[in-house]
């Protein structure tokens, strides 16, 4: 196979075409469909990038949604996840060319009508996803290049998690919904100790660490070893940490409509006690 036959062309630089295996893809490439008309060849040569949009309503979707953005904004999207692609993370579900295009589409919109919208996850994404927000800021910084348009750190972290939805196959009210937990978990903890954790030290980051392999471990069902002594030891010892563990145990529980085991309330009673503690010694 040395050319694809263009089924429509969308804009200058994006055509779907036939292809003999997977029926209809998108094709990108600069100029690639200037002066193009359907069932023309194209050769795989001027092919930059191809992929390949499964289901038919993520096509009809990518059809609907390309002539309505700018062809210099589709060029930047373009550039943004291949340098997704290739950072070594894993596959990205395809569905990001048009969940992430929509997205800082109308981000660059709401931009220039002044509605700035504040991130209030932006320290947990940041903690939570530190590689995807890595993707996020070059996909900021390229906007700022190719665009002019500055949609700064806040808007970073909303884009961060269309980049782990991406990753993980989850879909992006999923991944939303673990940072607004994460972030109300946080809030409890730090009522409760009567103490704001600083977002920049690491006691912060050890937190977020902990209740982010406790919320995937009860994503995926993991047990977790039960330890009958050293629960009853802490409860003991610590009675109001580990009244919050379970506090914060029962959260995730309804939260996610999942059960959890009964140890994790003691793996995080002993993080909470040496908050508490570093509390005291701040004060």
């Amino acid at each position: 196979m040395s050319s694809l036959q263009v089924a429509k062309v969308l804009n200058n630089n994006v055509i779907i075409a036939k292809h003999p295996e997977h029926d209809e893809v998108v094709i990108i490439g600069k100029g690639i469909g200037f002066n193009r008309k359907t069932k023309d060849l194209i050769p795989l040569s001027a092919v930059e990038k191809m992929f390949i949009l499964t289901k038919p309503e993520e096509q009809e979707q990518y059809k609907q949604l390309v002539p309505q953005i700018d062809e210099p904004l589709i060029e930047a999207m373009n550039d943004i996840i291949l340098h997704a692609s290739k950072s070594g993370c894993g596959p990205l579900n395809e569905h990001i060319h048009i969940a992430l295009t929509d997205h800082i589409a109308f981000a660059i919109k709401r931009h220039a009508q002044g509605l700035i919208i504040h991130n209030p996850f932006l320290y947990e994404t940041k903690e939570l996803y530190p590689e995807e927000y890595k993707m996020a800021e070059y996909a900021v910084e390229t906007i700022k290049k190719r665009l002019g348009v500055d949609l700064g750190e806040e808007e970073a972290g909303f884009i961060a998690l269309h980049f782990h939805s991406a990753l993980t196959n989850q879909h992006i009210s999923e991944v939303r919904k673990y940072s607004v937990l994460v972030s109300d978990l946080v809030q409890v903890v730090e009522d409760k100790l009567e103490y704001v954790i600083p977002r920049d030290s690491l006691d912060y980051s050890r937190l977020i660490t902990h209740l982010r392999f406790a919320l995937e471990r009860v994503r995926r069902g993991e047990a977790v070893e039960e330890t009958d002594s050293l629960d009853s030891l802490l409860k003991r010892e610590y009675p109001e940490m580990y009244a919050l563990a379970w506090k914060l145990t029962k959260m995730m529980e309804q939260r996610l409509k999942k059960p959890i085991y009964a140890a994790e309330a003691g793996y995080l009673t002993i993080h909470l006690q040496r908050l508490a503690q570093r509390k005291e010694q701040n004060e």
